[in-house]
Order: C-alpha cells, then structure tokens, then sequence
C-alpha cells in the first residue's frame, strides 16, 4: 500500500505571498498630487469628511468601501489622512489616465482572473505599512453592500491589516448610469468608520476561512453605510441606470439598443 505523504503544518510558510525581494514602495509623485488634487475637487463639488481619526495614523490599514460612481476612487484617495494607493480596474490604465494612475502608484487589477501581481503588490504596500483602498463589492451599484468579493479579506488575513470601513454618500446621483458624473456644487460624504480587526491566518487560507471573514468585513461595511445615511441625511442614489450603447456604424439592418449597466 502506497504510503501517504504528510502534508506540512500550516506556521513553516507563514510568509506566503512573498514579497520581500521587492523594493520598499516609494511614490513621491502621490504625496507631492494628493493635496492639490483634493483642493480641486472640493473647489467643484461639496465634499465632507467625516471620521479621519477612525484611519490608524501609521502602520498598514485597508480602506473598504462602497461602490456607487467614476468618482469613488478619486475622492476616497484625496479624503483619506495620509497617502493611500488603490486596487483599480484594469481598464482604467490606457492613455494619459492609465499613466497617471501608475505615476501615482495605484494597482491595476483583472477582475475577470485571479490576478497575482496585482495581489502580491497589495500585500507587499500592507507590508510596508501603508493604506490600501478597495471596493469590496468589485463593481459599482446601489452601495448597500449586499454581496462582497474575498479580496479585502485575504488581504487582511495574509497581513493583519485592520479594515477600516468607508461610506461613500452622493458620488453618483439618482438616475445616472454608474459612470455618471455628479453635477457641479453636488454635496458629498466620504465617512470612516471603526476598524475591523481580523487575525493573521498563516498559509495555506482555507477558502470556508477567507468566506468567513469576506462576510464578516460585509456585514460590518453594510452596517456602517446605513449609519452613514443616518449621520450625514444624506442616501443612497438607488441602482445605476443602464447606459445607452449606439449600435455599430457598420451595421445595415436596424436592430434594439444595446443596453449596457456596469
């Protein structure tokens, strides 16, 4: 009979992802933007920020929050208290925009594939003592945080990092599709709330144990966003209307709009 090979207890690899072979993260080019970045955007639309003292003044911290519009990301990095990079679709880094977001060190991630450079960046910034935004809910919608992908909380296993929830409140309007813009003047909240502390879990991460904490860190997000709505009177916009897609130019037969809802 055939002899089974033990496998090795779960503290030999307590490292894995490994990312010290990397070079410390240094984007002086984000300190140097973020301020005068957020200067515009207060000087086009109202925003309020409620709770900084809620982000852990140093050390490694996740920012998860909602997903509502475009401008979620932006506003979030310009509201946080210090430098924070963010986990964006990879469609977003083509032309002058996509070097942008690189120059500024934000992580270009494949949502459509399990994408391990762009997790192991993640955990090596966590590593490094920085803050990591993230959209838990992986696109945008009503922003009540009804399901949540493992993400945030793999990060947070692998590194001990506290999450840290985020209410984004009037960054879409009713009515607009999920690319839609807030008028000019449009009021704005970005409200923190209480950290979310999850253990460090040593490798391998069983995947019922990263589900339980991804629920965890959805319920206590969800819980916040309606806090939020309670705090500031301000809500939720509701769920994005389709966007209207012109049928090809090429096409010699008339055919339904196409519709497109992201």
């Amino acid at each position: 009979m055939k002899k089974l090979v033990e496998r090795p207890v779960l503290s030999i690899e307590p490292g894995l992802p490994r990312t010290g072979d990397l070079p410390r993260p240094r984007h002086p080019l984000l300190t140097l933007t973020r301020r005068p970045g957020g200067f515009l955007l207060r000087r086009y639309w109202d925003i309020h920020v409620h709770g900084r003292d809620k982000v852990p003044s140093h050390g490694p911290a996740i920012l998860a929050a909602n997903h509502l519009g475009a401008l979620d990301g932006p506003i979030l990095v310009a509201a946080a208290p210090r430098p924070s990079f963010a986990l964006a679709k990879i469609e977003l880094f083509h032309g002058w925009v996509g070097r942008a977001l690189l120059w500024i060190g934000q992580i270009p991630v494949n949502r459509r594939a399990l994408d391990v450079s762009a997790i192991t960046r993640a955990v090596h910034l966590l590593r490094n003592g920085q803050l990591l935004a993230v959209f838990p809910e992986g696109y945008r919608g009503t922003g009540e945080v009804s399901h949540a992908r493992n993400g945030a909380a793999y990060l947070a296993m692998v590194t001990g990092a506290p999450v840290v929830p985020v209410a984004m409140l009037g960054t879409r309007e009713s009515g607009q599709n999920a690319h839609g813009v807030p008028r000019r003047g449009a009021e704005m909240h970005v409200v923190f709330g209480d950290p979310l502390h999850v253990d460090l879990s040593p490798w391998p991460r069983r995947k019922n144990a990263v589900a339980v904490q991804t629920e965890r860190i959805r319920a206590h997000l969800a819980e916040h966003v309606r806090a939020a709505q309670e705090l500031t009177g301000f809500p939720l916009p509701g769920p994005p209307q389709p966007r209207e897609v012109p049928p090809a130019a090429n096409r010699d037969t008339e055919t339904p709009l196409d519709l497109e809802a992201r």
